[in-house]
């Protein structure tokens, strides 16, 4: 809260009201309900596999053969988009001009990104935020371990039963003029998957 009153004072020096505005709608978003939906448009080294629920077991053999790093190629490219239910129960408008954001795997760093498409939840209102995700898994491999990367990877996609935690971490961005603000607090946002089952979203 101390970190929103610093953001909002700052912000007073630029546009006033306008601002005031922008401030109190991001602050609504970070008093919002988050909850995990699906996971879709998951890409692997190549391999189009779909959403996490369908994943098919053909494709479980390539599936483990990029996870285990012996591809030919140096970039094991990974993305997907991950679609969060997020309800506003406040009086007024949850609103931002963009975010940031950044996904731990079992407190595995996973991806830090950004989302430049402004995100607008009306009291009471449910909306589906999509999050694109793009990362190189040889980059994590390096940073960890290739049997850990593996591991958490495999829980992740549903191939192996183990229970899954996810962080996500999102940092509300305000363009005022031609400033951009971002919230000094992230919202976070947990979720636990359980293998196949991909678990529930939880705040």
């Amino acid at each position: 809260m101390k970190k929103m009153i610093l953001l909002l004072s700052v912000a007073l020096l630029f546009n006033g009201c306008d601002v005031v505005n922008k401030i109190g709608g991001a602050y609504q978003l970070s008093q919002s309900e988050y909850r995990y939906r699906s996971l879709d448009n998951i890409q692997l080294a190549g391999i189009n596999l779909g959403n996490a629920s369908a994943i098919s077991v053909s494709k479980l053999a390539s599936i483990a053969t990029a996870l285990a790093g012996v591809s030919t190629m140096q970039n094991i490219p990974f993305s997907m988009t991950l679609n969060m239910d997020v309800t506003n129960p406040n009086k007024n408008a949850a609103f931002l001009d963009a975010l940031d954001y950044a996904i731990q795997i079992n407190e595995m760093e996973f991806v830090e990104g950004k989302m430049d498409i402004p995100i607008r939840i009306e009291p009471g209102e449910t909306k589906v935020v999509p999050i694109p995700i793009s990362v190189d898994l040889r980059n994590v491999m390096n940073r960890y371990s290739q049997q850990r990367v593996a591991n958490e990877m495999s829980a992740f996609l549903g191939i192996t039963p183990n229970e899954t935690s996810v962080t996500v971490k999102l940092w509300p961005k305000l363009t005022v003029g031609n400033t951009v603000l971002k919230s000094p607090a992230a919202i976070p946002v947990v979720f636990n998957f359980g293998g196949k089952d991909n678990g529930s979203g939880k705040n």
